[in-house]
């Protein structure tokens, strides 16, 4: 302007109004009030990158089992084998005390929920020496006990193992199956001895809390576990998922994160094991639940602390204000900007002092607005946004 002008009053004017000092403030008020209020409802941010992926999400990605249901598992059904038939009733023989101590030693070794559960079932019996024990992603665990070799985990662990499936073991995996069971085999030398049916319970309220991820505009819902795919469904109906994928590996996990980020979904994906790390990497946003495993929690860009399932609908809302407000703040900066300019030009009451008197007073605006996010909530009942 000076160049053109040779006005130096005219030029430090045009210099002072058209410098933004409400867009440089205004979108970091936005982030600290936003992670600010997120803090208070027991949901950590980690930063404010985090906000503007999270607000965008149209896929939510849940792992089962400590996610959608509580982990605390029991068993529910049983069934024993010796020399391939069923036995009825709870063995009393050497051989059946021998499969329950190495069972219980084994799954000892465990911190999966499901090896607490049979633990917990077996009760107080002695425990073997237990050695070179190797876990199978996705599958369970085998190890060694007394020389013997045990394998304990779902059915494809069986099939690599070699363990041949009856038509008694194949009936009963069906029947515990379709009562919503999460199914257990444990083998003996290459022999099915048991079968635990354990049944996990749904989060209270998580049916709500899906409800309201939908109205919050949340297109597909879907659930990924290693559990069987009658199970799974079971679950999926239970709580209205869009999708159930059952006989999932971590790494069936992941590459199933990427084929929907290929299909330009923005995914969020939630859990709480160290199986859930590379998913939890890979997806845009990586939620984990503040009880799960501190790998998971270091993985993931949100933290629902206190594994509250319930704060999650808050989160989402959340993000989603907070960059509303953003936006606001930008839009009330660049258009003081526009406004104190245009007067310069066109009018003759606009100066200096009027100009920073207005740039003043919108800061003050902007830091106003971004405080309006730190009394944000979500209706309860709805899933709407409120203030």
């Amino acid at each position: 302007m000076w160049a053109f002008t040779r006005n130096i009053e005219l030029s430090i004017t045009i210099l002072v109004l058209g410098c933004p000092g409400a867009l440089v403030i205004g979108v970091p008020v936005s982030n600290v009030a936003g992670i600010g209020n997120g803090a208070r409802a027991g949901v950590l941010l980690k930063g404010s990158e985090v906000i503007h992926d999270f607000s965008r999400v149209d896929t939510i990605v849940f792992d089962k089992t400590g996610t959608l249901t509580t982990g605390k598992t029991r068993v529910a059904d049983v069934a024993y084998y010796d020399a391939g038939e069923k036995i009825r009733g709870a063995p009393n023989t050497a051989s059946a005390d021998f499969v329950r101590s190495a069972l219980a030693s084994v799954e000892t070794e465990s911190d999966h929920p499901l090896a607490k559960a049979i633990v917990e079932h077996l009760g107080d019996i002695p425990l073997l020496g237990v050695e070179k024990t190797s876990v199978a992603k996705g599958q369970g665990i085998t190890a060694t006990v007394d020389g013997r070799r045990i394998a304990v985990g779902n059915a494809r662990l069986m099939e690599s193992e070699g363990v041949p499936l009856d038509h008694a073991a194949l009936a009963d995996i069906e029947s515990f199956t379709l009562n919503g069971n999460s199914l257990v085999l444990a083998a003996v030398d290459g022999r099915l001895r048991a079968l635990f049916g354990i049944r996990d319970t749904i989060r209270p309220g998580v049916r709500h809390d899906l409800q309201k991820l939908k109205k919050l505009g949340i297109r597909n819902l879907v659930v990924l576990s290693g559990d069987t795919q009658k199970t799974v469904d079971l679950v999926a109906g239970e709580l209205g998922l869009t999708e159930a994928h059952g006989h999932m590996l971590p790494e069936d996990k992941s590459a199933y994160i990427a084929d929907l980020k290929k299909k330009g979904h923005i995914v969020a994906f939630v859990g709480d094991g160290v199986n859930d790390s590379p998913s939890l990497a890979l997806a845009h946003i990586g939620i984990a639940m503040g009880g799960g495993t501190d790998v998971a929690i270091e993985t993931s860009d949100v933290v629902l602390m206190n594994s509250d399932f319930g704060r999650l609908p808050h989160a989402l809302g959340l993000v989603r204000a907070t960059a509303r407000n953003m936006r606001q703040n930008i839009g009330i900066a660049i258009g003081v900007v526009v406004l104190l300019i245009s007067s310069l030009i066109f009018s003759d009451w606009m100066n200096m002092s009027i100009g920073m008197f207005v740039h003043e007073a919108s800061i003050l605006v902007v830091i106003l607005n971004g405080m309006r996010l730190l009394r944000y909530k979500i209706d309860t009942q709805t899933g709407s946004n409120a203030r």
